[in-house]
């Protein structure tokens, strides 16, 4: 009987072993790379938003905020875990903490750790208080806090429910304006010193303290206070022999009916020279009174405010109103390209091209046309063109002088209610605002606009035997469906 030869394993010993060294070899250069990749990516971050229905994108203008803020600030969700709007703050949030990693997001559910936010509410000194429940709480430290109420970051509107035994409706959410006013705080709670803006009063301007549809400038004041951490006061130079105060950051003189005095106007024009902020908005109300002094100190800049209104028969929706779609390209008007302002018989404010222009002359720019068939009231036979209703005016240093207060900036507008109450939230009048007011103080960070995200809603309307069927679908027939088939296979390979 034959001997049985020896089988020779298939792997030798030293073959094992460098097998087992190659292995290790790759699993350390890929866990190697992944340590680099990680390293790397944490100084050159690149996010890509593929779907074009995000919500959390940030707007340039935070962006290009988030680029220059070098402070830390903390941010905490004081908030019910169970809200709807919860997961949109956070993931929003999120999005600045990726941004810049010196933001920090902490979350507190009231409901569920009630011991943390007793805590919390004690060392913000909001336990008393009678709406201490979904806050956004941002710290930038050194006694820097900002509040921001989370139920007021989201617009709703009535929509009338499919109810063919009686009316009844819902509150559908259409705007969430979280980006806005997280910005806003971030401002807030990192400014060293919060600019100041006076609005000037006393020749029948409109009233910042004013909730009036049509005259009261409540709604503006409030959004250069809150949404641009600008303080604003009210300010009389009347009977007064005082110039502009020293911490005036921005003059704002809105629609003033009557004339100035005296004292008045050359506390202004000093306030020019010394390298001012001005927003002056004219309006056709002023018109029956003459003028009010402001336009000669004006026409000194190159600035013409002429004492005719404009009227659009192409671009209106009612009798007296213009909608203004041509712009120039500048920081304040380049955004508003194809949109619009809408403005109430807006005057024709433009250069004065019959002033000399010297080298150290200030720029002029006219920044908005009404329509190109324009005429002006009380001229409707002559040739219809195209008007300016609102300039910008600069001047830098001269000569090498230093003005007390910086480079010189103006923004002339020929109406002034189209700021009001009513007419902010019209066209695109909020977000000029906005840009106006940020170019006046040179913060080009701040230029570009924050606007509202709308808010998609998906409803699957179904009928009770739809329903009934559906449930059959998801209760019974897929399970079951995939029970036979998974016989089928038993059965197949029994046989």
């Amino acid at each position: 009987m034959g001997v049985a030869e020896e089988s020779n394993p298939s792997f030798s010993r030293y073959r094992k072993w460098a097998t087992a060294l190659n292995v290790c070899l790759l699993v350390t250069a890929v866990f190697a790379v992944l340590v680099m990749v990680n390293y790397l990516s944490n100084d050159y971050f690149l996010r890509l938003h593929l779907s074009t229905q995000y919500k959390v994108k940030l707007f340039p203008r935070t962006l290009h905020f988030l680029q220059t803020l070098t402070n830390s600030v903390k941010v905490i969700v004081y908030y019910d875990k169970e809200e709807p709007t919860y997961n949109t703050i956070v993931e929003l949030l999120n999005e600045y903490r990726t941004a810049n990693r010196k933001i920090s997001v902490q979350t507190v559910d009231y409901r569920r750790d009630p011991g943390a936010a007793q805590l919390l509410a004690t060392n913000y000194n909001f336990l008393n208080a009678t709406n201490a429940k979904n806050l956004i709480i941002f710290d930038g430290g050194e006694k820097r806090v900002k509040f921001v109420d989370g139920t007021g970051l989201t617009k709703y509107t009535l929509e009338l429910l499919p109810n063919e035994k009686e009316r009844e409706y819902r509150r559908k959410p259409i705007l969430f304006e979280g980006e806005r006013a997280f910005t806003s705080a971030l401002i807030a709670v990192t400014s060293p010193k919060p600019l100041k803006a006076y609005f000037l009063r006393g020749h029948g301007e409109h009233d910042i303290n004013s909730s009036d549809d049509r005259f009261g400038y409540l709604k503006f004041a409030s959004l250069v206070q809150f949404e641009n951490y600008i303080t604003v006061e009210p300010l009389s130079l009347m009977d007064t022999n005082h110039p502009v105060p020293a911490d005036c950051n921005l003059l704002v003189v809105a629609g003033p009916r009557n004339a100035l005095g005296e004292s008045e106007l050359l506390a202004l024009d000093q306030y020019l020279t010394q390298g001012g902020r001005l927003l002056a908005l004219f309006s056709f109300l002023s018109l029956e009174k003459g003028e009010t002094g402001l336009e000669k100190i004006l026409a000194k800049w190159g600035v013409e405010v002429t004492s005719t209104v404009v009227a659009d028969p192409e671009r209106h929706r009612t009798e007296q109103d213009v909608i203004v779609q041509d712009f120039a390209n500048h920081p304040i008007t380049s955004p508003l390209l194809g949109l619009a302002l809408h403005m109430i018989l807006p005057r024709a404010i433009g250069r004065l091209h019959s002033r000399p222009q010297a080298a150290d002359s200030p720029t002029v720019e006219e920044l908005a046309f009404s329509g190109p068939k324009s005429h002006l009231v009380g001229a409707e036979k002559a040739q219809p063109r195209a008007y300016p209703l609102l300039v910008a005016v600069e001047k830098g240093n001269v000569k090498g002088v230093i003005t007390e207060r910086g480079t010189t900036r103006m923004i002339i507008v020929g109406d002034s209610i189209f700021l009001a109450n009513q007419m902010l939230s019209s066209a695109a009048n909020r977000d000029f605002a906005g840009f106006a007011v940020n170019w006046l103080l040179d913060r080009p960070q701040l230029v570009e606009g924050i606007g509202a995200r709308p808010i998609d809603e998906y409803r699957l309307v179904m009928t009770n035997s739809q329903l009934r069927d559906s449930e059959w679908i998801l209760l019974g027939g897929m399970p079951g469906a995939v029970l036979l088939l998974g016989g089928a296979v038993w059965l197949r390979r029994r046989s």
